[in-house]
């Protein structure tokens, strides 16, 4: 099954640049980007259709008895869905406010679940042409230029040990004054905190890479926006973890938001105890 696994990340990587290319070329025309809104209220624009035909396409010629559910096709009721053993989920743009902005932060994201757990995943910045992909039981690696680096995350104890400080990253538009708040706890159990800030799945990418210890994330998102860059978080030795510190598990009820979560990277540190004030926090607080 590793070999398996192995073969399709590298299949599935070709098909994140394939997509990729579709959306640059969106991207890079003159003028300003057209935007839909859709029924959620969430944009969108002919580049995320036209990365998603690319997607489900490849998808289909590579695992065809695998089902496929992308942000840009419809939701299956769940009743079909809680059938599914396994199955790809993608979010053919992540970050289309940062796509719409220009600034570069968006990404191709493609996940295989398996049994509610993210198996393997590709977040792809086509920007840049970097992806960071991970395998359950493989490892995890990044790719830029075509040279591929092992990436694992970092231990509390090794930033402490060098007088470093701690990195929380933080979304740009989401849970500003939680996070504040959070950052004055963690400031007191260690001192000096720095923050990040990043659009889309990068968020959990710097966790994986060793560039952050923490990922507080105090606002909605949906199972398609974390798949993909969860599953290169748990193959680079971190995990992510609802409110209540249990695993973040994905295709367990009938709609597909997830509830807040927190991306850790140093597994050893006591993050329970740490962040207990927000135990059970939910968007109804």
């Amino acid at each position: 099954m590793n070999e398996t696994l192995l073969n399709w990340a590298q299949s599935v990587h070709k098909i994140c640049e394939d997509a990729g290319r579709d959306i640059l070329e969106v991207y890079n025309r003159t003028g300003n980007i057209e935007v839909e809104t859709k029924s959620d209220e969430s944009p969108v624009t002919a580049a995320d259709l036209a990365a998603h035909q690319t997607i489900i396409s490849g998808l289909s010629e590579l695992t065809p008895d695998i089902p496929i559910l992308s942000e840009e096709s419809a939701l299956p009721d769940y009743n079909i869905r809680k059938q599914w053993s396994q199955y790809w989920l993608i979010d053919p743009l992540d970050g289309t406010k940062e796509f719409i902005n220009r600034n570069g932060e968006f990404t191709v994201n493609i996940a295989l679940i398996r049994d509610g757990e993210p198996i393997l995943g590709i977040v792809y910045v086509p920007v840049k042409k970097i992806a960071y992909i991970g395998v359950q039981e493989l490892g995890a690696w990044k790719i830029c230029n075509n040279e591929r680096s092992d990436i694992r995350i970092r231990t509390v104890q090794s930033q402490i040990e060098h007088h470093l400080p701690i990195e929380l990253v933080a979304s740009r538009r989401h849970g500003a004054e939680a996070v504040e708040n959070m950052i004055q706890t963690l400031e007191t159990e260690f001192g000096q905190v720095l923050t990040k800030s990043m659009g889309s799945s990068l968020k959990l990418c710097l966790i994986a890479e060793g560039e952050a210890d923490l990922y507080p994330r105090l606002a909605l998102t949906s199972e398609w926006d974390t798949a993909a860059a969860h599953a290169v978080v748990n193959a680079a030795g971190g995990k992510v973890i609802d409110a209540n510190f249990d695993i973040l598990r994905y295709n367990q009820k009938d709609n597909i938001l997830n509830p807040y979560f927190f991306v850790i990277g140093d597994t050893t540190c006591p993050w329970e105890k740490i962040l207990s004030p927000w135990k059970g926090i939910s968007p109804d607080q």
